[in-house]
């Protein structure tokens, strides 16, 4: 199944326009060729999986859902293809298991948590950077006694993407292809109002 064909209702999505996601995500030189800033996000993303600019539709498909849901949808990827060997980080099921629990009980405890135990890794795993992206899903990036510092905009997407992308292609990279599919309709599920939990 494409992942194009999940596009037609996704009222979890932030923007109504697809420049308006598009601005905040680093996408390729060929996917702003497809951009038309007025368009709607679905029909932004249906251009992108049709050119097969995979990691592009990640990239801003993070950038249009809200904090709690894109993180939740780094979350799903993640654990789908986490295999632990001897070469994972002993810290990155923590981190996993942190991301998680700041999207159950999005608090300032738990988002501060995800980044303590990301920081424990070595930051090469799509779990780590799941729990990045849930501290950087907003509150203050600043250590608590100090001034805030919120995250820019475009920081929780960022790390949501790079969760994801990470997930696709980390093992096994000749099944990335189909590991974007499935992704990619996982967070349209998500997007859609569903859990991300696909029917095999």
């Amino acid at each position: 199944m494409d992942a194009a064909q999940g596009l037609s209702n996704l009222p979890k999505l932030t923007v109504r326009q697809a420049g308006e996601a598009a601005e905040r995500a680093a996408l390729s030189d060929a996917a702003r060729a497809l951009l038309e800033p007025q368009a709607s996000p679905q029909t932004y993303l249906a251009a992108l999986t049709r050119a097969g600019l995979h990691a592009d539709a990640v990239r801003f498909l993070a950038q249009a859902l809200p904090p709690r849901e894109a993180v939740w949808w780094a979350c799903v990827c993640t654990r789908t293809t986490r295999s632990p060997d001897r070469s994972d980080h002993p810290d990155n099921g923590a981190a996993q298991q942190a991301a998680e629990s700041w999207v159950y009980e999005p608090t300032e405890k738990n988002r501060r948590l995800a980044m303590d135990c990301a920081s424990r890794t070595d930051f090469q795993s799509p779990s780590a950077w799941s729990a990045v992206a849930a501290f950087w899903s907003g509150g203050s990036l600043a250590p608590p006694d100090l001034p805030d510092v919120p995250p820019a905009p475009h920081l929780c997407g960022t790390a949501v993407a790079g969760a994801v992308i990470l997930a696709a292609v980390r093992q096994d990279p000749e099944r990335a292809p189909e590991r974007f599919d499935r992704f990619l309709r996982q967070g349209l599920n998500i997007a859609a109002g569903g859990n991300g939990k696909l029917a095999e």
